[in-house]
């Protein structure tokens, strides 16, 4: 008898933020594939399940996609209630789709757990609406990287250069720098507002704020943080958190 699979979303770590959905699959799971930044006190809540360890992580070894999805494949044909469990939302930049066409493909029954994305963790922890009435008319989401790990080439530049929208760039602490340059060039204030959000929910937590010509100049000169980090820019509201930082200067 095929088994059942569980593609639960963690959220950005902290345990209070899974919905009850999710933690009743994880505490149902006999086993749990989990990426790295789901890894932590969430894993507690599948303490019967066997835990394997599938993340990918930029700069270090990674599970090839293909393993990922068989092992996917070989635990639910076993007759194992089996959750792959995503950070944030698992529809957002998870490779979801690819490991949706394996189950589909094999004809095993599975469903998706929603999350709380990382974006709107951290605009919480920084105490940022993401929208505002007449000047931030919508909000975008986009990888800084492709699957070389640098800026991807095929960018919408007209849009990414809005100055009516925010817009949150994942996996982009590396190719920032590059992408700045582009939107400066392409009619965007280097004096644009700009946060970096580090380790949201987690006890390593840091949030900085500044422009987006200070925030590329803090990243060639730091270089990027180890802990995974989003970037907010646009059309922000004014920030006075006292835990929220300023980019620092040279």
């Amino acid at each position: 008898m095929n088994g059942y699979v569980s593609f639960v979303s963690s959220g950005p770590g902290d345990p209070e933020l899974l919905t009850r959905r999710a933690a009743d699959r994880l505490a149902r799971a006999e086993v749990v594939l989990y990426d790295d930044l789901s890894s932590g006190p969430i894993l507690a809540l599948a303490a019967q399940a066997e835990l394997i360890p599938v993340g990918k992580r930029a700069g270090r070894p990674s599970a090839k996609q293909e393993a990922v999805n068989a092992l996917i494949l070989e635990h639910a044909r076993a007759g194992r209630r089996v959750v792959r469990l995503k950070s944030g939302d698992s529809g957002m930049f998870g490779r979801l789709e690819e490991e949706l066409a394996a189950v589909r493909g094999a004809g095993l029954p599975f469903e998706i757990v929603p999350g709380v994305s990382s974006v709107n963790a951290a605009a919480a922890a920084a105490a940022l609406p993401l929208t505002r009435r007449l000047t931030a008319r919508r909000v975008q989401y986009v990888t800084g990287a492709d699957v070389t790990g640098k800026l991807p080439t095929d960018l919408n530049w007209a849009a990414l250069a809005d100055s009516h929208a925010v817009t949150v760039v994942f996996m982009g602490q590396r190719s920032f720098p590059d992408l700045a340059r582009g939107l400066i060039a392409h009619g965007m204030s280097p004096d644009t507002p700009a946060l970096i959000a580090e380790a949201v929910t987690q006890p390593a937590q840091k949030i900085r704020r500044g422009t987006i010509g200070a925030l590329a100049e803090a990243l060639v000169r730091e270089g990027p943080s180890a802990a995974p980090a989003l970037i907010f820019y646009g059309p922000l509201a004014e920030i006075s958190d006292a835990a929220v930082e300023l980019f620092g200067t040279p």
